[in-house]
């Protein structure tokens, strides 16, 4: 809904504006032309953050320097502050990084995209960028018709860019041409009532424009045109960064909490740092005419200036914040919690935020999975054996852990697995599918999301499997015949084995040998049908249980088999090594 209130409001402002001076259609085509490079830009990244970028970001929030230093290397090259801040939502909706981590590169990417104001004022508005741009477009497109997903996205790049100088030149010779009709210098504002007002406008201008570069670009080729006054344009910039958390709010509305948190930290930091800034706005012009001097800036050249101050601000913003991100983020985690009426039957980690990239989908898809499989799978298994939970976690041994357990639970399995379990892995499903259509996964990644897809199914597999024993369990547990009680005490031994075992693999560091007895486990549920089956037999000829126990026995062996299988099956599909997943992120057409 706000989208489209901003869109229609853009269509009827500049339809007014058109309609008042045609002039002006000069200057919007450079905007038109700017954004739509800065989003061929984006398009052109995107390709390399399939796999490497990806990577970098998810290894170098462990330490805020290292965020902070990366976020605004990666937003210095990419010219897209938007870029990193949705790559952030994506990841910490995934799981894949924390919010201090998040809040450290988003902190980054604020003094990564001042070097668009650098970019402008220290080189395009001071040499003729057409005739750069033209070249980058002509390679560009040459470019973008490879085969190569590689070379479509250096073609996008060398397009982005090429379009980006094009719409910087549009945009400067419409002010020169504008200002020989208005002078838009005639409705500065002198004092801090100006400051309050261009802040205002420069937020208002980003809200539309949904880009502070774009709308530093702007301020910078009126400031050069002489159409708006210093003083006035040091307010636009402060409100420009203001209203760039506009577009992190948006990106934060199909995420989950974690991007939300994100989204606020970031409104948070910009308001906070613009509100210091128009507070502290003369003292700092001030100080920026100290460092011109320092740099050899002439204090004439107000371009160089309002990037110097960009800068400067940004720069003092990221200082004052580093020693209060620890209580930011306990803020946060405190005001902005999970929902607690969320049932197991619900997603917990499923968003639209993280069908951004293919690593965040899919580590998204495992995360789900496994909640689905800890909280909802284990339990109902456990249950049906007449086992709570956390005494399979225990270190009981397993024969005291069977003879004591044997209250009937009378769990309703086949209610359990409705209320529980089908939703959630119809919307895994669901949303693997809708991955697999939007994004554009390598060799690798779709074999993972293939994994994932097939160790749900087996979830399912499992408690079809479990929902024939628990009836028997329920039926014989207490049994007047020892034999039979004894026999499915044996097969409730062998699946709370298999369940410790799994609980052991998943959450001990040093794994490996629960791994071998996991693999050792499955081969002997091969090998044991054979073996159980000649066991009932002799139960049967000494005529020590009736023909159907016998025959529920036998079945209900099958079903242990093959749900131990499915159990071991699941956890090697879910738990394995993925950190793969964001490596093999590059593919090729």
């Amino acid at each position: 809904m706000i989208k489209k209130i901003l869109f229609f409001g853009l269509l009827v402002i500049l339809a007014i504006l058109f309609f008042l001076n045609p002039n002006f259609e000069t200057i919007s085509a450079g905007v038109a032309i700017l954004l739509f490079g800065m989003v061929m830009l984006e398009e052109g990244f995107k390709v390399f953050t399939k796999g490497p970028l990806q990577n970098i970001l998810k290894k170098s929030t462990d330490k805020l320097y290292k965020s902070i230093t990366t976020g605004a290397l990666i937003t210095a090259l990419m010219q897209s502050s938007s870029l990193v801040t949705v790559i952030t939502i994506s990841f910490i909706s995934a799981g894949l990084i924390s919010l201090s981590g998040g809040i450290g590169l988003i902190f980054g990417a604020n003094i990564g995209t001042t070097a668009t104001a650098w970019l402008v004022a220290g080189f395009g508005l001071n040499i003729d960028i057409s005739s750069i741009a033209m070249p980058m477009l002509v390679f560009g497109v040459i470019f973008s018709f490879q085969k190569n997903s590689t070379f479509k996205g250096i073609g996008n790049v060398l397009a982005g860019l090429g379009f980006f100088f094009l719409g910087i030149h549009f945009m400067k010779e419409g002010f020169d041409v504008f200002k020989e009709y208005i002078d838009l210098t005639q409705y500065a504002i002198p004092g801090f009532l100006g400051v309050v007002v261009y802040a205002g406008l420069g937020i208002l201008i980003t809200t539309i424009l949904q880009s502070s570069s774009a709308t530093l670009a702007l301020i910078l080729t009126a400031l050069s045109a002489g159409q708006i006054e210093y003083e006035n344009a040091l307010a636009l910039a402060i409100g420009a960064n203001i209203g760039t958390t506009i577009t992190a709010i948006l990106g934060s509305l199909g995420s989950n909490i974690a991007g939300k948190r994100l989204a606020v930290a970031h409104l948070i930091f910009n308001v906070s740092a613009g509100l210091i800034t128009l507070l502290l706005i003369f003292p700092l012009a001030n100080f920026v005419n100290i460092l011109a001097d320092w740099f050899q800036i002439l204090q004439t050249d107000y371009t160089l200036k309002l990037a110097l101050f960009h800068t400067v601000f940004n720069v003092i913003g990221v200082l004052l914040m580093i020693p209060l991100i620890k209580h930011l983020e306990s803020f946060l985690l405190r005001v902005i919690k999970e929902e607690t009426h969320q049932g197991v039957d619900e997603p917990k980690f499923l968003n639209d935020a993280v069908l951004e990239f293919p690593g965040s989908a899919i580590s998204t898809l495992l995360e789900e999975s496994k909640y689905l499989f800890e909280n909802a799978i284990f339990e109902i298994v456990s249950h049906a054996l007449n086992i709570h939970r956390e005494d399979i976690k225990s270190d009981l041994k397993l024969k005291k852990l069977i003879k004591k357990s044997n209250i009937l639970f009378e769990a309703d399995i086949r209610e359990l697995y409705t209320t529980k379990i089908k939703h959630i892995y119809g919307e895994i499903i669901k949303f693997a599918t809708k991955a697999q259509s939007l994004l554009n996964f390598s060799e690798a990644q779709n074999v993972e999301i293939a994994e994932i897809k097939i160790a749900n199914r087996r979830m399912v597999e499992i408690i079809k499997d479990v929902n024939e024993l628990s009836r028997n369990i329920t039926l014989y547990l207490n049994s007047e015949n020892k034999h039979i009680q004894k026999e499915y005490n044996k097969l409730r031994k062998r699946v709370a084995k298999v369940l410790r075992v799994i609980y052991l693999f998943r959450t001990e560091t040093e794994n490996r040998k629960y791994y071998k007895t996991l693999s050792k486990l499955k081969q002997e549920a091969k090998a044991n049908i054979y073996k159980d089956n000649l066991e009932i037999d002799a139960l049967i000829r000494k005529d020590l249980i009736t023909v159907n126990m016998a025959s529920s026995l036998v079945n209900d062996n099958d079903n242990v088999n093959d749900m131990i299988k499915n159990l071991i099956i699941v956890t090697e599909l879910i738990y394995g090594n993925k950190d793969s997943l964001l490596e093999n992120g590059d593919s090729k057409e």
